[in-house]
């Protein structure tokens, strides 16, 4: 090991002035059997570093064929190897010089071992928690309703999933995860997170809405008591609790009963995917007119219920519509616009708006996202935005 004269005569050869260095000199050395593999570095930002000083931990999530991210609490961040050209060294108790202010003047020599190095490093950058996979799991074992019993539901095909199992499958934060089963409708059943079965859930849907014309009962104002107590007969209290939640917003009256005001345009949203599943494309003005006949009687019907939903092409004699659901589309943004322009070479903004919304991030705007990845001209006076590039049909 180096002793400080030696030190101060190698500044001398290098024409270094020793005040205007630091007064504490590192003298590093290599600890026995070191490897550039013993250790992995990894860049975290402030936030992440309280998250581990304060004892809570980091989880990287992804099976062998998915691109691996690292999970917080809370957010999702997309990990990468980061190189660099100047070797990075791992040297347990070195202090920098903010660490030193207090330090004396005077000249002072430290050893310090160096237990590991690298050129490159895990770096983050945060990114939307890839949840695409979740729907489609729990929709290989859609919950049909009681009248199953205990044996055929244990026979039935496809795996079930607990909170657990889900976290150590789809690529998201424990937040972000249950965040999206409630945005997708999932219910827990015996543990297990569960999606209704489409015709089941519109089972649900009718007993209520019936329900509410029978009692000539407003929209708003649908009392969960009285509910459960008159359809108990037909459905579990559970499933019709929980298609209030769906189709409505609880809120307690002045009278201390709890309610809800059903969302219109679920329900109108609902009907129209019962339209439109079995049906390839529909003229548009049959469409609406059987469509306004479907939903109860007091509700009204518009075309903007249906964004992100269904597509109205009006380029055809007679104009049609089709169901298209924007969760039926790629994850990844590229694949997301390719797969677009694949169905329809010129978009307006409106029209594809609806389908690339989720794609943006907090401060972005579909507007910036098409000037991206879409190219804009202009057709009788009016914005369309197509491919980049030729796109395989």
């Amino acid at each position: 090991m180096r002793t400080l004269e030696e030190v101060q005569a190698t500044l001398e050869i290098a024409k270094l002035k020793e005040e205007d260095l630091q007064s504490v000199t590192h003298c590093l050395s290599f600890g026995e059997n070191v490897s550039s593999g013993d250790y992995c570095l990894m860049e975290l930002d402030e936030t992440l570093c309280k998250h581990i000083e304060a004892g809570k931990s980091l989880v990287i999530r992804g099976d062998k064929d998915e691109h691996t991210i690292l999970c917080s609490e809370n957010k999702t961040y997309d990990l990468k190897i980061a190189d660099t050209s100047n070797l990075l060294l791992f040297v347990p108790g070195c202090k920098t010089p903010d660490q030193m202010k207090e330090a004396s003047t005077d000249t002072q020599l430290v050893h310090a071992e160096i237990w590991g190095f690298s050129n490159c490093y895990w770096e983050l950058k945060q990114q939307r928690p890839k949840l695409k996979k979740l729907k489609k799991l729990l929709m290989e074992r859609p919950y049909e309703g009681p009248s199953l019993r205990t044996e055929e539901e244990a026979e039935a095909p496809g795996q079930m999933f607990s909170t657990a199992d889900l976290l150590e499958t789809i690529q998201a934060s424990k937040e972000e995860l249950v965040s999206h089963l409630k945005q997708i409708d999932a219910c827990e059943i015996d543990g297990f997170w569960r999606i209704l079965d489409f015709d089941y859930e519109m089972k649900l849907l009718g007993h209520v809405t019936q329900l509410v014309d029978s009692e000539s009962w407003s929209f708003s104002e649908v009392p969960l008591t009285i509910c459960l107590q008159e359809l108990v007969g037909l459905e579990p209290k559970e499933m019709i609790e929980h298609c209030l939640n769906c189709y409505g917003r609880r809120y307690t009256a002045d009278d201390g009963e709890v309610r809800f005001s059903l969302d219109e345009d679920k329900i109108c949203r609902a009907t129209a995917q019962l339209l439109l599943q079995n049906a390839v494309k529909f003229h548009l003005r049959e469409f609406q007119e059987i469509w306004q006949q479907s939903v109860p009687e007091g509700i009204s019907t518009n075309l903007d219920q249906l964004r992100g939903l269904a597509l109205v092409d009006r380029s055809t004699r007679p104009e049609t519509i089709s169901l298209l659901r924007v969760e039926d589309l790629p994850e990844d943004t590229l694949e997301r616009f390719n797969c677009l322009f694949s169905m329809r070479e010129k978009w307006t903004e409106n029209d594809i708006a609806p389908y690339i919304q989720d794609l943006c991030g907090e401060k972005q705007t579909t507007g910036a996202l098409l000037t991206k990845y879409a190219r804009c001209s202009m057709q009788n006076g009016s914005k369309v935005y197509n491919s980049r590039r030729p796109v395989a049909t």
